[in-house]
């Protein structure tokens, strides 16, 4: 039996029915709630502000797993902490002084996640894997939910798992985008910890059961 965490993406919620969406979440066999962060500056869209943030972390009674797709990520750290965040994730791309920043992460007591985009090497992460909770592997280019999941994402999983476990780490493998039914098991035997669904979920006529049938699949 594995401990295969399921974040469902909460971008891929009825936003008319956010409440609903999030309650249902907590009822589930899901372990966190995934809330992708957006600005329209480091990727092609706007996503929830902080208003709406604050309306799921009042309803949400599972850790919130946030993930930062905007420039200038430093301004927000504690922002975001005082929201309820548990996890924080930013884009490698998107930090210049990525240890400085990770280490003001854990400063305000949330867990440190560094994502990196799809062509963005593993092999970046090499001298700070020790200090990271957490790595999101975009297996989409960010920016939009609904997206073909990249193949290539297998071997840079068992690559970043290599990495982790040549450094002593205990970090985290997160894999976000084009998750599904199909792709979990392999996921997971690559060396993914957490996968999140989004569109998977949401758009599926019974949320609650694809996240049981996903999580029973990761975790078989």
């Amino acid at each position: 039996m594995n401990n295969i965490r399921i974040a469902p993406s909460l971008l891929a919620a009825d936003f008319g029915n956010l409440q609903r969406d999030v309650e249902m979440v907590n009822s589930s066999q899901a372990d966190w709630h995934h809330i992708d962060v957006m600005d329209g500056v480091f990727v092609p869209n706007i996503s929830f502000g902080m208003p709406v943030i604050k309306s799921i972390a009042g309803n949400a009674t599972k850790p919130l797993d946030v993930h930062l797709m905007i420039i200038d990520p430093d301004r927000y750290i504690k922002s975001f902490a005082s929201l309820g965040a548990n996890i924080l994730t930013v884009h490698y791309e998107a930090c210049p002084h990525l240890n400085r920043t990770i280490q003001a992460i854990k400063a305000e007591g949330m867990k440190a996640g560094v994502a990196l985009n799809p062509h963005t090497n593993i092999k970046l992460l090499e001298d700070s894997i020790a200090e990271i909770d957490l790595v999101c592997v975009m297996s989409v280019n960010p920016g939009y939910g609904g997206q073909k999941f990249i193949e290539n994402t297998y071997g840079k999983v068992r690559a970043l798992k290599a990495l982790i476990n040549e450094k002593k780490a205990n970090t985290l493998i997160e894999i976000d985008g084009g998750v599904n039914a199909d792709n979990a098991k392999a996921l997971v035997e690559a060396g993914a910890d957490v996968l999140v669904a989004g569109s998977f979920v949401f758009n599926s006529q019974d949320p609650m059961a694809t996240i049981s049938h996903i999580a029973n699949i990761a975790n078989a």
